[in-house]
């Protein structure tokens, strides 16, 4: 019963229609779809276009979108979608700051829920996944969406039951969320800062969605064109749930960081056109996994720790636990951010297409690199949507240091 009443309370107030929508397998209508000729390369996007409004500390962020979408056409319809992330965001910040409070803490039905990827959800991961998926749900302007914590990607257009329909669903819907709603979830009930991470795609609308119960690979593969690399974003942040609930975005013209500003209830710039510096001294790794490294990343973090490295800095550690919140610190502060690949861990820990991919796409827009020891991680196609990357990320000097040595390894 606690359990449902602070839900309610906080799920969007107001919001009485509200339902989770319901996973739904992919229809093929057209046998076009199935065809198996190449495409044809996308046209290059167009970088879109600021103005003074966009660099002035204390504007909103309402009204940040509205200036972004007035001067870049293209760009719309992405507005609404913000607002309901920003929406999702705050109800999220205030479920984990009360979490304590209300009973919302420990592992969901008591223990022994498990996700797909095999991890035990905390009662904190279903409820502001189901926070997320109902806030994008009534934009108007999402047609699927994949979640860490859904088992598959989740159809928000199409729906049996014509009682769901609601007016707002009559506009196109143009764009494909990933997210993450609660990264480092399995530290929340001690205090430590948590996240939400986000990514946008454009949708194809050709990809039909009924409602079924089996679903073929290629039926799935339509459904899912989630599978895009990072390269295709058009949109990716985070919220940052911590000493201040910090919203964080890009849009394909720099990295423009918000802060909640609790009094008035809106996100304000606090952060504009944020540059990560190029070299740093901090590294921010989980060094327990260090003997199990491939030999060209553990060496160069060895050069680092003895002030050996090219920049002949001696770094310090510092390690959260928290992508949001171990990124967050490295955009602002600079240095490198990674879980890479261990003898445990082949393919890395992070998810590529909800945390690796976004991350990355702030990263590179902010000046730094983001790279796997032997790939930018952006030009990674996933082949599922739960699929693991190694990743390293942070200042452009030191990122590459790890890059040369992963050449001079033939690696």
């Amino acid at each position: 019963m606690l359990l449902r009443l602070a839900l309610s309370a906080l799920l969007l107030s107001g919001a009485s229609g509200f339902m989770v929508p319901r996973a739904f397998s992919a229809k093929l209508t057209s046998p076009a779809l199935y065809s198996t000729a190449t495409p044809a390369p996308p046209a290059p996007r167009k970088t879109p276009v600021f103005d003074e409004v966009c660099e002035t500390t204390g504007v909103t962020l309402t009204r940040f979108m509205i200036e972004v979408a007035m001067l870049n056409p293209e760009l719309s319809e992405l507005p609404s979608l913000f607002s309901g992330i920003e929406t999702a965001c705050k109800a999220i910040s205030n479920m984990v700051k009360r979490s304590q409070l209300t009973g919302l803490i420990g592992y969901a039905e008591g223990g022994g829920s498990i996700n797909v990827q095999g991890e035990e959800q905390k009662t904190l991961d279903i409820m502001t996944n189901d926070v997320l998926k109902r806030a994008l749900r009534f934009t108007g302007k999402l047609g699927v969406l994949a979640s860490e914590e859904e088992d598959t990607p989740v159809d928000v257009i199409d729906s049996s039951d014509s009682s769901e329909k609601d007016v707002m669903f009559d506009e196109t819907s143009k764009y494909t969320a990933v997210f993450d709603p609660l990264d480092g979830s399995s530290n929340v009930d001690a205090g430590i800062p948590t996240g939400t991470i986000f990514g946008i795609f454009e949708h194809d609308e050709e990809c039909v969605v009924e409602d079924n119960k089996d679903m073929t690979e290629a039926e799935m593969k339509c459904l899912t064109n989630t599978l895009k690399p990072g390269t295709d974003l058009i949109a990716s942040g985070y919220c940052l749930y911590s000493s201040s609930c910090f919203f964080v975005m890009t849009v394909g013209c720099g990295v423009y960081g918000f802060t909640l500003d609790e009094s008035i209830g809106e996100f304000v710039l606090t952060h504009p056109n944020i540059k990560i510096p190029e070299q740093s001294k901090i590294y921010s790794f989980n060094e327990a996994n260090m003997p199990q490294w491939d030999a060209p990343m553990r060496e160069t973090v060895e050069k680092w720790r003895l002030g050996e490295g090219k920049s002949g800095n001696r770094f310090s550690s510092r390690y959260i636990g928290s992508m949001v919140g171990d990124v967050h610190r490295t955009l602002l502060y600079g240095g490198v951010f990674g879980y890479p690949s261990d003898s445990k861990n082949k393919n890395g820990k992070l998810r590529l297409l909800y945390e690796g991919a976004p991350m990355s796409y702030l990263m590179e827009q902010a000046g730094g690199l983001s790279n796997t020891g032997t790939k930018r991680v952006m030009e990674i196609t996933p082949e599922e949507v739960h699929q693991r990357v190694p990743i390293v990320m942070g200042s452009k000097a030191d990122v590459q240091e790890v890059i040369d040595a992963y050449k001079a390894a033939g690696m």
